[in-house]
């Protein structure tokens, strides 16, 4: 029998995703001795950068793909080498009824943004309307944003920041649907709109336990602008500069080092080629809450945990290597234009809700909801030397109310072929010509697509469900009765256990590609071990 060495730390983080890498950077720079228990080869965990097609050089963020929700104070104070760049085409959306016009959404021309509403929406007071909404939005994400990095606010006092009771109410206490139909008039616009409260998340635009307003708050308040940007050099250069700056802090990273359980006391068993025992006077959690629990049973506790919403993912990604863009049935938007920034493919207001419907029922919408857009248009580099010059580029579709209960009693290939089914047929009723001949082809001869489902992320990274958020999201802002006398309470990241934190995309305020789990978490960690 092999007896696994012991090993003692100021703090232990399991899972190596980019909040645990933010969080592993920060307490190291301080001088704590930190060690990050990672069960996949690599860490990084969904923010990461592959190579899906043997022998072909692109290099896709095979999951998260865009980045809005990461504070500049995060890169600077870590010293990131990243790059970011804004997208000039914030969206098109062609017209479900006619797809030989839409609505682009154009930043730097405001003019031929208006032109497309009308000539869609017949109606010349739509495109003010979109943009007087937004007019409103900017206000609140600046006031929002920049305390993502500090200690939980109150809600009453977020509530003043906020200058805006109408808007408060509407996004804060009563379903978005509300908000989204008095705002715009056309079903096409309330879909644009109702689109970012959906990313990950299955609900209609009236539910009422208000899931797709949280949802739509995050997408809207990133960098205090609510712009997504795209990563140079793809999503595996953010975790590359994270666990760059991890190591040269000094932090222990063990891959291929899954942890089979925790104890309240802060001691962590990895398995593995090197079994081994960390102890921790902290231990950081960047895993999904279901799994935490699973850990703390195998540690002998977890009894008094908190019951959790059962977690469900509902997305679908699929990725694509093409040598051209397609043409589209709209001639009056370049490709180019409209793949470059959000492509919004059935989902006005009303396909949207069908879709919905459908889904609780048990069926796979049809049409199925998607968003699309070119990565290789704002960064090339993802793509070799010679994909670059023959003009291939990358599109990622993005699924939406593809529910994880979907996949229930399914052989996860036939499952995984009927979504990309769904959403090659959504596709194709934009298109002038068949996707199948604009597809790049892999070494085999095989078309260079491939979708991800719920339960491929699940397989794969470890997400419960599929779900990308390890959660429902929550308010970024404490209840005003809410107890926040801890550390860990004041910054989002408690757990009824002292000794361990969360520190991933299920802690307050977390989800997405952001970081900030991870720097709160370090931040709540500083306050106890310097008391």
């Amino acid at each position: 029998m092999v007896t696994a060495a012991t090993h003692t730390h100021d703090v232990v983080i399991v899972g190596g995703g980019h909040n645990a890498l933010v969080a592993a950077a920060y307490l190291a720079r301080d001088g704590r001795s930190v060690a990050v228990a990672e069960a996949l080869p690599h860490v990084g965990g969904a923010a990461v950068s592959e190579q899906p097609w043997d022998g072909v050089d692109a290099r896709l963020s095979r999951y998260s793909y865009l980045v809005s929700l990461l504070p500049r104070r995060i890169i600077d104070d870590l010293g990131l080498s990243l790059r970011l760049t804004r997208r000039r085409y914030s969206s098109y959306t062609p017209d479900p009824v006619d797809p030989r016009r839409g609505i682009v959404v154009d930043t730097a021309d405001a003019r031929a943004s208006a032109e497309s509403f009308l000539r869609v929406t017949g109606d010349h007071r739509e495109a003010p309307r979109f943009e007087a909404l937004y007019g409103r939005i900017a206000p609140i994400a600046a006031a929002t944003f920049p305390t993502m990095t500090e200690p939980l606010m109150r809600a009453s006092q977020m509530r003043g920041r906020w200058a805006d009771d109408h808007l408060w109410d509407a996004l804060a206490e009563q379903p978005l649907g509300g908000l989204v139909r008095e705002a715009v008039a056309s079903d096409i616009a309330r879909g644009i709109v109702l689109t970012d409260g959906l990313i990950g998340t299955f609900a209609s635009a009236d539910d009422p336990s208000l899931r797709q307003n949280r949802c739509f708050l995050y997408h809207v308040i990133g960098g205090g602008t609510g712009d997504w940007d795209v990563p140079v050099g793809g999503m595996g250069r953010v975790s590359g500069e994270l666990e760059r700056a991890a190591r040269a802090a000094g932090a222990q990273i063990l891959t291929s080092a899954p942890v089979t359980s925790i104890s309240p006391d802060g001691e962590v068993h990895v398995a593995g080629d090197a079994p081994r025992v960390l102890n921790g006077r902290v231990v950081l959690c960047g895993v999904g809450p279901a799994v935490l629990s699973h850990l703390l049973r195998g540690g002998g506790a977890g009894a008094d945990l908190p019951a959790i919403p059962p977690p469900e993912g509902a997305q679908l990604k699929v990725n694509m290597l093409l040598r051209r863009l397609p043409r589209l049935r709209d001639q009056s938007v370049s490709p180019e234009a409209a793949f470059s920034g959000t492509f919004h493919v059935n989902e006005t207001l009303s396909q949207l809700e069908a879709a919905a419907r459908s889904a609780a029922a048990g069926a796979v919408p049809d049409p199925l909801p998607a968003e699309i857009y070119c990565h290789s248009l704002s960064d090339p580099s993802i793509l070799g030397p010679a994909l670059r010059a023959s003009g291939a580029q990358t599109l990622t579709l993005f699924g939406l109310h593809t529910p994880h209960r979907l996949a229930s009693g399914k052989d996860p290939d036939r499952y995984r072929a009927e979504l990309l089914q769904a959403a090659e047929r959504s596709l194709a009723a934009v298109l002038d010509e068949p996707l199948s001949d604009c597809l790049h082809t892999d070494t085999e001869g095989a078309p260079c697509i491939e979708a991800r489902t719920t339960v491929d992320l699940e397989d794969s990274l470890g997400m419960t469900a599929g779900d990308i958020f390890h959660g429902p999201l929550s308010w970024p802002w404490a209840d005003d009765d809410e107890e926040l006398s801890t550390p860990a309470e004041r910054w989002g990241v408690a757990t009824p256990y002292e000794r361990i934190l969360l520190c991933g995309s299920s802690a307050r305020r977390g989800g997405a590609v952001s970081g900030v789990g991870g720097h709160n978490a370090a931040m709540a960690v500083r306050e106890m071990l310097d008391a």
